[in-house]
């Protein structure tokens, strides 16, 4: 299992991370010594019960658990040997550069086009025939184009989950991210939408690094190349998928695997 470890140049690396919640007078620890590197251009999985402490990592790498109260860190985490501390880092910059996909779609209550068009009227200097071509590339990446060209203007409300769920891709990376998060992106959808989001993840990570999270084994073992097993905030076992799953080197991750732990 060592070679799975040794992952050259990784794009995401997180060296002795803990984190806190100060609740009432004491500080919780949720997370405790993460250490993980994350390979550009593959899907790393974080899988592990509820409550282990899977949705506090994935928020820590763009650094969105901050938007919570009372939140306390040590150790760091690097995005392209960069650590995401840094005093010069922009906020709005590493979000966009490291965006978040959430377990329920979430279109805005507006036109399918303006979902993906506002933000870059903000924050760019761009003619609305180049936001118009952008908006386009997005809705084609996540194979919504062909469904939604001859209604961009219509509300984005109207689309089914599945399609809406393409579309907060899409908003992600029409931002041009180097790292897509997922938390559990398919959860609150029908099989058949699930399916044909997993398929696009899988077609994402050409492009993109992808950092999934999942309670979902079947879906974790079917489309990652890596996957870190959590358990009470520790990373109890970390390689790749075919490894984790058919030979797992740590009896907790085993027992997890086997459906001995509970989800």
């Amino acid at each position: 299992m060592k070679k799975d470890l040794q992952i050259k140049n990784p794009i995401i690396k997180i060296v002795d991370f803990n984190f806190y919640y100060q609740k009432s007078m004491h500080k919780v620890q949720i997370l405790k010594k993460i250490n993980l590197k994350i390979a550009p251009n593959q899907i790393t999985t974080i899988i592990g019960r509820t409550g282990c402490g899977k949705s506090t990592l994935l928020w820590s790498i763009n650094r969105l658990n901050e938007l919570k109260s009372r939140t306390f860190i040590e150790g760091q985490i690097f995005f392209k040997n960069i650590s995401i501390y840094d005093k010069n880092i922009s906020l709005i910059n590493l979000r966009k550069k490291i965006g978040l996909v959430f377990q329920e779609p979430t279109p805005f209550p507006m036109s399918i086009y303006n979902n993906l068009s506002l933000a870059l009227k903000i924050s760019s200097k761009k003619t609305k025939p180049e936001i118009y071509e952008d908006v386009k590339s997005a809705l084609i990446k996540v194979n919504l184009w062909n469904d939604v060209q001859d209604r961009l203007h219509s509300s984005a409300l109207e689309l089914s989950g599945g399609q809406q769920q393409k579309l907060s891709i899409a908003r992600c990376i029409i931002n041009k991210p180097d790292v897509i998060l997922m938390d559990e992106p398919t959860s609150s959808l029908d099989p058949i939408s699930r399916e044909i989001i997993e398929a696009l993840i899988l077609q994402l990570k050409k492009s993109y690094t992808i950092i999934l999270v999942t309670h979902s084994l079947s879906q974790a073992s079917k489309i990652s190349d890596y996957v870190v097993y959590l358990d009470q905030g520790m990373v109890i076992e970390f390689g790749r998928a075919h490894h984790i799953f058919t030979q797992p080197q740590k009896k907790l991750t085993e027992q997890y695997i086997r459906g001995v732990v509970d989800n």
